[in-house]
């Protein structure tokens, strides 16, 4: 099965805001029930440890992503070393979600505001950069931006996707949404217009469907991923890519770091 590189509708600048917030919203939700990212805490934890970075910077992180629950398990090296601060940015941000994921984290999780591109990342924005479910948004070459402007800032990324190019992955699509479908009384914050655009007018769901069967259809394979790391222009960085398994589905990743400030090899 080949990548396909086909748009996501919520991805879009003309999409509504505020249903664009809806659907990152019920991803958040679906991730956090499952918690679908929780194998790959102990891969952010070795890279913390060997880079002693103590700050995060999301980079479109629509509306939390799995940063609520990742932020709980990861831990200092020391009693005393400061607490791991995650700063969420989006080119679009999803401001009432990230506000109550910040008082839900108890201020390990903060953000900012304005827009941030991911290829692009302002230079005071320091820290180990992440990406969840959104890399394959990216064709090849903005792909490889983002890898490089990180290696420009000296700084490591790592990215993170559960969608798979695979039948079985496009295939649990359809009881993921549907089981978004039947929780949405109990995403929060609570809204009547939710329940408007979910039930009477279904544009969330259908979204939600197409743009999940895309996304799967656009996700990088490791070899393409490594292919992509190939063209980066990087002298003494590490580079690990594979899948995580653990969870519900795979996780791909690929992580990397400049090598100085590695102590080991991940994993």
């Amino acid at each position: 099965m080949r990548r396909v590189q086909f748009i996501e509708l919520h991805d879009q600048a003309w999409f509504p805001s505020f249903l664009r917030n809806y659907v990152t919203d019920a991803l958040q939700f679906g991730f956090n029930l499952f918690k679908v990212y929780a194998p790959v805490a102990p891969l952010l934890q070795r890279v913390a440890d060997s880079t002693g970075s103590r700050s995060i910077i999301d980079m479109c992180s629509g509306g939390g992503g799995p940063w609520l629950e990742l932020s709980r398990r990861l831990k200092s090296r020391k009693g005393d070393a400061p607490a791991f601060q995650v700063w969420l940015t989006d080119k679009y941000p999803n401001l009432g979600a990230i506000h109550n994921i910040r008082a839900a984290s108890e201020n390990r999780v903060s953000f900012c505001p304005g827009s941030v591109d991911a290829m692009a990342v302002p230079l005071e924005l320091k820290g180990f950069r992440t990406m969840f479910t959104s890399f394959h948004h990216f064709p090849p070459e903005e792909a490889r931006a983002i890898l490089q402007n990180a290696v420009d800032a000296g700084e490591g990324i790592g990215i993170f996707e559960i969608p798979r190019r695979a039948p079985s992955t496009i295939g649990l699509t359809f009881p993921f949404v549907l089981m978004l479908f039947v929780c949405t009384p109990w995403i929060r914050p609570f809204r009547w217009s939710r329940l408007l655009w979910t039930y009477l007018v279904p544009i969330i769901p259908l979204v939600l469907l197409f743009d999940g069967v895309v996304s799967c259809l656009r996700t990088y394979r490791p070899q393409e991923l490594r292919a992509l790391v190939s063209r980066v222009v990087a002298s003494e960085y590490q580079w690990e890519i594979g899948e995580r398994s653990g969870g519900v589905v795979p996780i791909t990743y690929l992580i990397g770091y400049p090598r100085a400030s590695s102590g080991e090899l991940i994993k």
